[in-house]
């Protein structure tokens, strides 16, 4: 028995010897639960290049695991080996897919390490160019008036417009059509043809469109307005009289349950070098984003942000009664 604990206790020592020598030149993947090329993928390549600076170098490599909307990549993490050498970068949807899909196989709340939340991504209410309406007050009257008529676009269920389509609803109470598509280019070439006529979606997505004048652009979903030159005069749609209306699509970094502390450590604070970087600032200003300044950068406070999203969104989710499994 003594030689049994001895032998473990050696385990031990090996284990935290390593944990604390982590990364030790070792690659680090960070998996990507969406396609690339996309909003997601971009912050976590970003992400990586900064973090990498503050790590001795240590190589970090992107993994797109892409399908089910995030829900194979993040299984993928959560069952991966505990060791740091394999996180997740992911968005809103750690909050939103324990409502959308019924069975899951991971915990959001049990199966995780927190490590901080990275960046918000603003949302923009966009609609086709042949609206009337020029402005939110316009739009507004308008909606009410064509209650039941209205053709909502969102890039799938799940997806960030979507989201924010629901959320927009639930605070308006005006009965509108939703029109899922496979992505936000279908979404955005239909309101662009005019066969839809609202779409709320990132300013990843939208910016260069609004810049173009080849929408109607009628708010943000931020509590503040953006900075942005092609956004800077759009009211926020707090502003325009949805009081308290808030929606930003943000990321956040994860790794498997029971990684060690040390190791953690070390994440966190590379993490948070990262998102000092001035060159990693400028990239995410580039994407529309806003760079993670407040709490949410300590682990505890990035669960406790998700969990209150989790309580935020699911009754709206629920009411909808529109699931992805």
């Amino acid at each position: 028995m003594k030689k049994v604990w001895t032998v473990a206790a050696m385990a031990l020592a090996a284990w935290g010897a390593q944990a604390q020598d982590f990364p030790g030149g070792r690659p680090i993947t960070i998996v990507v639960p969406f396609a690339a090329g996309g909003p997601t993928d971009r912050v976590a390549r970003d992400l990586a290049e900064a973090m990498q600076r503050h790590m001795g170098n240590s190589p970090i490599v992107i993994e797109n695991v892409g399908g089910a909307g995030s829900t194979i990549g993040t299984t993928k993490v959560a069952r991966a080996k505990n060791d740091g050498y394999t996180l997740l970068v992911t968005h809103v949807g750690m909050a939103t897919t324990p409502v959308l899909y019924r069975k899951l196989s991971y915990n959001y709340e049990t199966d995780f390490e927190y490590l901080g939340i990275i960046n918000d991504v603003p949302m923009t209410l966009i609609g086709k160019p042949q609206l009337a309406a020029n402005n939110f007050g316009e739009l507004r009257q308008w909606m009410t008036a064509n209650a039941g008529r209205i053709n909502l676009g969102n890039a799938g269920i799940g997806s960030a417009s979507h989201l924010c389509g629901l959320m927009f609803q639930s605070e308006l109470k005006v009965e509108m059509t939703t029109v899922p598509y496979k992505g936000t280019a279908p979404a955005i070439a239909d309101l662009l043809g005019g066969q839809i006529d609202l779409l709320c979606d990132q300013t990843t997505n939208t910016t260069s469109q609004i810049e173009g004048k080849k929408v109607k652009a009628y708010a943000v979903t931020t509590a503040k307005r953006l900075s942005t030159p092609a956004l800077k005069d759009l009211p926020t749609l707090d502003e325009a009289g949805m009081k308290g209306f808030q929606v930003t699509i943000w990321h956040g970094l994860y790794a498997p349950k029971g990684t060690p502390a040390p190791v953690l450590t070390k994440l966190n604070t590379a993490l948070k070098a990262a998102l000092k970087d001035a060159d990693f600032i400028k990239k995410q200003e580039g994407l529309g984003a806003v760079v993670t300044t407040d709490k949410r950068v300590e682990p505890a406070e990035h669960k406790k942000f998700v969990q209150a999203e989790v309580a935020r969104f699911g009754p709206v989710i629920k009411a909808a009664g529109v699931y992805a499994d």
